[in-house]
C-alpha cells in the first residue's frame, strides 16, 4: 500500500537543557577522574535512557547514601537538588560529595534560605513527592516551609497573622497553573514576598510555549520524555490544553500506540529537557517507516544557556 503524508512539525527548543547537560556531562567527567564505579544518588535526571547509559559507562545509582560501601567513594547529587541533610552525611561519611544540583533549582534554594533569614514564612509551589521539591523544602527547618500544590490549597493556607510571607516555585512547573496560583497567593496575602525573577527555568517556559504554537495546528503531538520527568508531564498537559485532541507521552518509538495515530496528517513533536534527541530521531524514523514524512521546525526562541561543571570537577581540569 502507498504510505500516506504526514508533516511534523518540530517544535524549537526541545530535548536537553543547559542543567541536564551539566548533570550528565559530570557524571562522565567523574567517571574519567575516578574511574567505575561512581555512585549517583537518585536518577541523575528523569530519563531512563540516559540513566541506562550511563549504568552501562560505570555509573551506579541509589536511593540513599547507606548503599554506597566504601569512604572514599565518589558519589553524584543529581540536577534535582537535595536537602541540607544529604551533603552533611557524606562529609560525616568521608564521600567524595559532587552536587550536580542544576543552577537554577540552586537559585530557588538560595531565595528560600533568604526568605528565612529574613523571618518570612515561605509557601512552596510544587507538587509533593517529587526530587526538587525534596531538596527545596529539606534547605529550612522543619515547619519554616509549607508547600501547596492546587487553587484550592492555597484558600486552605491558615498562617498566623503575625507571619511575613513568601513564596518560592518548582522549576518544571506549568507556567500558566503556576501564574493562577501565584495571583491567588498575592489575591489573599497582597503583603507576600515574591522572587525577583520567576523560578520556573527558562527551558521549561521555552518548550511550553513551542507547544502551545504547534498543539492547535496538528492531529496529535509526542513529548518524548519519562513517565517521572515532571517538565515533559506537564508539556502533555499544555499540549492538551492548546486543543490537541491527542497528546501522548512516550520514552522512545517502541512505546508508540499505532491505533491512536491512525488517520492523522499532521503531528507535532516536542521533548522534555531531559530526553535525548536520539530519542526523537527515533520516533521520526519509525513514523517515516509508515507514512511519507515531511519535517517543519517551529522555532519560538533562541537557547545559548551554558552551565560549567560542578566546581569540584572543574579543579585542575
Amino acid at each position: 500500500m502507498e504510505k500516506p503524508p504526514l508533516k511534523i512539525l518540530l517544535c524549537a527548543p526541545r530535548g536537553f537543557c543547559a542543567g541536564v547537560v551539566r548533570a550528565i556531562d559530570a557524571v562522565e567527567e567523574a567517571l574519567k577522574r575516578f574511574g567505575r564505579p561512581v555512585y549517583v544518588r537518585h536518577e541523575i535526571v528523569h530519563n531512563r535512557y540516559v540513566v541506562e547509559d550511563l549504568k552501562r559507562k560505570g555509573a551506579i545509582f541509589v536511593d540513599e547514601l547507606d548503599e554506597v560501601p566504601d569512604a572514599g567513594a565518589p558519589v553524584i547529587f543529581s540536577a534535582h537538588g537535595v536537602p541540607k541533610s544529604v551533603p552533611a552525611e557524606a562529609v560525616r561519611r568521608n564521600l567524595v560529595a559532587i552536587d550536580a544540583t542544576c543552577p537554577l533549582v540552586t537559585k530557588v534554594h538560595r531565595e528560600a534560605e533568604i526568605h528565612h533569614r529574613r523571618g518570612r514564612k515561605v509557601i512552596f509551589i510544587g507538587h509533593a513527592g517529587h526530587p526538587e521539591v525534596i531538596g527545596t523544602m529539606g534547605q529550612l527547618p522543619e515547619g519554616a516551609v509549607v508547600l501547596v500544590e492546587t487553587l484550592e490549597d492555597v484558600a486552605a493556607l491558615a498562617p498566623d497573622p503575625a507571619e511575613t510571607l513568601a513564596y518560592a516555585s518548582q522549576t518544571t512547573l506549568s507556567v500558566d497553573d503556576t501564574r493562577e496560583i501565584v495571583e491567588a497567593l498575592k489575591a489573599r496575602f497582597p503583603a507576600i514576598h515574591g522572587p525577583n525573577k520567576e523560578d520556573i527555568c527558562y527551558a521549561t517556559t521555552n518548550r511550553q510555549e513551542a507547544v502551545k504554537r504547534v498543539a492547535p495546528l496538528v492531529d496529535a503531538l509526542i513529548v518524548v520524555g519519562s513517565e517521572n520527568s515532571s517538565n515533559s508531564q506537564r508539556l502533555r498537559e499544555v499540549a492538551e490544553r492548546a486543543g490537541c485532541k491527542v497528546a501522548r507521552l512516550l520514552l522512545r518509538a517502541d512505546d508508540i500506540d499505532w491505533a491512536a495515530f491512525a488517520g492523522i496528517t499532521s503531528l507535532g513533536i516536542t521533548a522534555g529537557a531531559s530526553a535525548p534527541e536520539v530519542l526523537v530521531e527515533e520516533i521520526i524514523d519509525a513514523f517515516a517507516a509508515r507514512f511519507v514524512v515531511t519535517v517543519e521546525v517551529v522555532s519560538t526562541a533562541d537557547e545559548s544557556v551554558f552551565f560549567p561543571l560542578p566546581r569540584s570537577l572543574r579543579e585542575g581540569a
